[in-house]
């Protein structure tokens, strides 16, 4: 049962920050024209997919519970498409 309501927090949190995501999109802050709201959403909405892989890694995933060299695999893996993903941003302007 404990679990249970592990799970279903997490998912609420989860919930909260894509949430927080569509806000960020659809308030107008992704704008091409001015200079620094792209670059600011961009930032938000970069920090909270991190945040989201990382709990859905830990917990959904089951890294909390592995040995430390499959977290180090994932963490590896995140940081090349965090990589990609920062030289994806860059190609678009």
């Amino acid at each position: 049962m404990a679990r249970f309501k592990l799970y279903t927090a997490i998912f609420v949190v989860l919930m909260a920050l894509s949430t927080t995501q569509a806000v960020v999109e659809q308030t107008g802050m992704v704008d091409f024209d001015a200079p620094g709201t792209y670059w600011t959403a961009f930032g938000i909405i970069l920090a909270l997919s991190f945040v989201k892989a990382t709990f859905v890694a830990t917990y959904y995933m089951h890294l909390r519970w592995e040995p430390r060299s499959v977290t180090y695999l994932f963490l590896g893996g995140l940081f090349v498409a965090l990589a990609l993903t920062t030289a994806a941003a860059y190609s678009i302007l």
